[in-house]
């Protein structure tokens, strides 16, 4: 597997460390507010990239943090005349709710807690105030980024180019206006930990270091988020770590682009910035998580309500084709394959091949879904209730597999799927019927087409599919 590596600005070829065993950690949420659609994009991709490890056969041992104590959490408790501990404890469990209903939680995830590792921040910062590599400054303790000769490799910034402002805190108390706070000073208000240098709190980039080291050790194999997050934080992070660890932080490090929203840079001052919450209002997040799959991780994606509803139609296709298939098996016989049914066995072979090639070509999600939909469509052309009921499970397991992989596909057709009018017309027609007012029977039938939903009558019963 392929996989580009921002470390290096090229593909390269993927194998973890340790054999059969993947290690990833992924830059998880400061826990202030409800995630926005722009946080759920790394979720749901690196979270793909997961799945397809775990359908190769491997083990993967996946961190996604909690920041539970930062400037954000410290101003939102206050305005609300409450404990960091109850903002963190409340937006953690509403992140939990989103996460779980993008796919987050279908495979074991572990979310440490900055707030958890303090002791182990301490040591870590003690490590490099040895080494030289940090400094005490009025209770605050920094990273001196000239100690690190490699600062900037993940980037491409150069130290000499750096300048005080954007994104770098500017600060009477540091030797250099790009190095970055390890510790800070205690203010009145805020909490605070004892510390060998002073009482105070952990900076934001320490925290990531320090759960990767805990959980993961030294080195791991793939560290993930969002490209605004390179610089400073994720190149931070390998500062401190390579200088305390003496080993190389990742070897893979991935990026996914950002998301617009209709063509625009997300921002609350435009009023096109949405909460995963508030689209959830509107969509089912099955949608929003197979939308974010459509592009190419690394490349720009832009968020819009006709998107939005393109996606929810392309992704009722695949459903309709997974509820006509389970009908076919119901009504299939167990039979040998024909010679031509044997073909379209080895076409499954070739899709499922296409699937891998994509996924395996940089997590290539938009070809790899195009291969399902020429999946289906196979399914569609060329199987029917008189198909060898064992081709028709060979195309179900094929169909299921892969969409599981996308973290899509989940759902099984129920009567809930209906709002509660389809479902009076629907008895309707079948009273209708039944009472031989076959003229009333299809002015339903024409008024449910209308509204979508398109119904057939079987010697199974009434089936349905939204159009």
């Amino acid at each position: 597997m392929k996989l580009f590596n921002s470390l290096t600005g090229k593909k390269e070829e993927f194998y973890p460390i340790n054999s059969g065993k993947v290690t990833m950690y992924n830059c998880g949420p400061t826990v202030y507010n409800y995630i926005h659609v722009g946080n759920a994009r790394p979720i749901v991709v690196f979270d793909t990239l997961r799945r397809y490890f775990l359908y190769k056969g491997l083990d993967v041992k996946f961190v996604l943090n909690f920041t539970d104590i930062d400037d954000k959490i410290i101003n939102r408790a206050n305005e609300e005349n409450k404990t960091t501990e109850q903002i963190a404890e409340k937006y953690i469990e509403e992140f939990k709710k989103d996460a779980s209903a993008l796919g987050l939680y279908d495979y074991q995830t572990i979310n440490p807690r900055a707030t958890h590792v303090v002791d182990q921040m301490i040591s870590f910062i003690q490590t490099l105030i040895d080494k030289g590599a940090a400094y005490v400054s009025s209770g605050d303790v920094y990273f001196d980024v000239n100690y690190d000769k490699e600062y900037g490799k993940l980037s491409g910034k150069k130290i000499e180019d750096l300048r005080a402002g954007s994104r770098v805190d500017v600060s009477d108390l540091k030797r250099n206006p790009y190095d970055f706070a390890l510790w800070k000073n205690k203010k009145e208000n805020e909490p605070y930990w004892k510390a060998p240098w002073g009482e105070g709190r952990p900076g934001w980039h320490i925290e990531c270091s320090v759960m990767a080291k805990t959980l993961l050790g030294d080195t791991i194999d793939i560290h993930t988020g969002g490209e605004d997050l390179k610089f400073p934080h994720h190149e931070n992070e390998i500062a401190q770590s390579e200088t305390c660890n003496d080993a190389p932080f990742a070897r893979f490090w991935l990026h996914n682009g950002m998301i617009t929203v209709n063509n625009e840079k997300m921002s609350k001052s435009k009023g096109n910035f949405f909460t995963v919450r508030e689209v959830s209002k509107e969509y089912d997040l099955e949608i929003l998580r197979f939308f974010l799959l459509t592009t190419s991780y690394r490349a720009p994606i832009n968020f819009s309500r006709e998107v939005m509803n393109q996606t929810k139609n392309a992704l009722e296709r695949l459903y309709n084709a997974k509820y006509k298939l389970e009908k076919d098996i119901e009504l299939s016989k167990e039979r040998d394959l024909t010679e031509d049914e044997k073909k379209i066995e080895e076409k499954f072979q070739a899709h499922r091949q296409s699937f891998e090639k994509a996924m395996e070509d940089d997590l290539n999600t938009a070809d790899a879904i195009t291969a399902i939909f020429d999946l289906v469509k196979d399914i569609n052309v060329n199987l029917d209730e008189n198909s060898a009921k064992k081709l028709l499970e060979e195309g179900m397991s094929l169909l299921k597999t892969l969409t599981k992989i996308l973290g899509i596909m989940e759902r099984e057709k129920n009567c809930d799927d209906l709002d509660e009018e389809i479902l009076n017309l629907i008895k309707e027609r079948e009273d209708a019927r039944k009472n031989k007012d076959f003229k009333r029977a299809d002015e339903i039938r024409d008024e449910l087409l209308e509204k979508g939903i398109e119904i057939k009558d079987t010697r199974k019963g009434i089936e349905w599919k939204r159009l």
